[in-house]
């Protein structure tokens, strides 16, 4: 018997609302009948990906000095980097490792790539 397996990224966070507003321009929404947590947040898109979201305890993430990452894969790169428009590190871009992608900070400067292969 094979049994299905997924990643689901945890994200810690200073501000959730303001997380959840920029993981929302990338298309992640908590779900409509989804239950509240409090200091935790799932969020999904419409295509089976899934982030969760956690208060960072105080004082423990520093700003400039995030040590997290996460890449998405979308088909729709350009679109997504439109919508963040203006907080971009560097705008889409083929990358020497096969990659068309954009870079961007998310709200407790965690680096977040978009991209998609060649």
């Amino acid at each position: 018997m094979t049994e299905r397996r997924r990643v689901v990224a945890v994200i810690p966070c200073n501000d959730l609302v303001a997380s959840e507003e920029f993981y929302g321009l990338l298309g992640f929404a908590r779900h409509p009948e989804a239950v509240d947590y409090g200091d935790y947040v799932m969020l999904h898109d419409n295509g089976g990906a899934e982030i969760h979201l956690t208060k960072a305890a105080e004082d423990w993430l520093v700003p400039h000095k995030s040590p997290f990452g996460i890449y998405f894969y979308a088909d729709d790169v350009d679109e997504l980097a439109r919508r963040l428009e203006g907080r971009l590190l560097h705008p889409p871009k083929m990358q020497p490792w096969g990659m068309y992608e954009f870079a961007v900070s998310d709200p407790d400067e965690h680096l977040v790539r978009v991209g998609r292969g060649a």
